[in-house]
């Protein structure tokens, strides 16, 4: 139990978006009808030396000269469509979950009755009709594909959900729908967004999504799995220098990237609108943290993180803007721990 009815030293929400492995296949963008399952391959290359010297090295050239000719073998992954195939087809399914009334783990009363109320009074504003549409329109500008999107000819979405009870599919062309800005007011969108947020504001209730997304790259292009992360390095079955992820053989994208993708949809930092300082739309984190970039867009120290919004607005304190309430419902569609300390 908690020590006094200010404390919540537990408290935990499960993830309500709820991604599959992405399984990749190659294919014709003219014809379809026959996908084969994409597999890895090791090479063995020669690369050069490109990391910065010491100045010892750099500023005599015989050092450097013998520096340069140092062999720099890499043993790593790859993984490209076969000569007969222009399309990467990337597979997954999505399930959206309800039931952020209550966590799923949570020992102080009284906190939990005032969280309750006030996800309650959201529900009944704003039904997370902007969170819907914003997931939907990651799903429409296939922001899942990370870095095979760029360079794509074309690019096409095919979105059927799953349930029993509903016959509904959509097709997006993904390239015109940007990644930049959430100012989309395209009618198919909105219609998967109602369907996304009806599942998230209901207590019980989910929606099931089916995922297809064909990609022209070109005959014989590179396509990029996602890569693991190699923690024992000195393990001899782990030499190689880049490791690609697949699953029963066949090349993959990891869950937790697509859901990444999906949850990227935080525009309403403080520094979004700077063109000096922005970094464009973010994944929704409680710090606003972006690893590649080394930066936290959300401190506390500014007042701008998660437990600084989610401490007043569950305790029944309203926030100032309606966008620091979106965000704090996609951190607990997001998930996690967020208990605190009682010293």
């Amino acid at each position: 139990m908690a020590k006094n009815n200010n404390t919540v030293s537990v408290l935990a929400f499960e993830k309500k978006l709820v991604p599959s492995d992405g399984y990749m296949y190659g294919t014709n963008w003219h014809d379809r009808s026959k996908q084969v399952p994409l597999k890895l391959t090791e090479k063995s290359v020669r690369g050069t030396i490109s990391n910065r010297l010491k100045p010892a090295i750099k500023n005599d050239p015989v050092k450097l000269n013998a520096e340069v000719e140092k062999a720099n073998l890499q043993t790593v992954d790859t993984c490209a469509l076969s000569p007969e195939h222009d399309t990467l087809q990337l597979r997954f399914t999505l399930k959206i979950l309800g039931g952020l009334q209550e966590p799923s783990a949570c020992n102080n009363v009284e906190f939990k009755q005032s969280y309750a109320k006030a996800v309650s009074d959201y529900i009944e504003r704003e039904a997370f009709t902007e969170l819907g549409k914003r997931y939907a329109q990651n799903l429409a500008n296939a922001r899942f594909l990370w870095r095979n999107r760029v360079g794509a000819e074309n690019i096409e979405v095919q979105i059927h959900i799953l349930n029993n009870n509903i016959d509904q599919k959509w097709t997006f062309d993904a390239t015109k729908f940007s990644t930049r800005n959430f100012d989309c007011n395209d009618d198919n969108v909105i219609a998967l967004g109602k369907y996304i947020a009806k599942a998230l504001a209901s207590k019980d209730d989910f929606l099931m999504l089916k995922i297809n997304c064909f990609v022209k790259v070109g005959s014989g292009q590179e396509v990029y799995p996602s890569e693991e992360l190699v923690l024992d390095k000195g393990n001899s079955k782990t030499k190689k220098s880049k490791i690609l992820y697949s699953v029963n053989g066949i090349a993959g994208m990891h869950s937790q990237k697509i859901g990444n993708a999906l949850r990227s949809i935080d525009t309403w930092y403080a520094e979004f609108h700077d063109p000096e300082k922005t970094a464009g739309v973010i994944a929704i984190e409680p710090y606003g943290a972006v690893t590649n970039l080394g930066k936290a867009y959300r401190t506390p120290k500014e007042k701008q993180d998660f437990y600084t919004f989610f401490d007043q607005w569950a305790r029944g304190t309203n926030l100032k803007r309606i966008e620091d309430e979106h965000y704090v419902m996609a951190v607990l569609v997001r998930g996690g721990v967020f208990g605190e300390s009682d010293k």
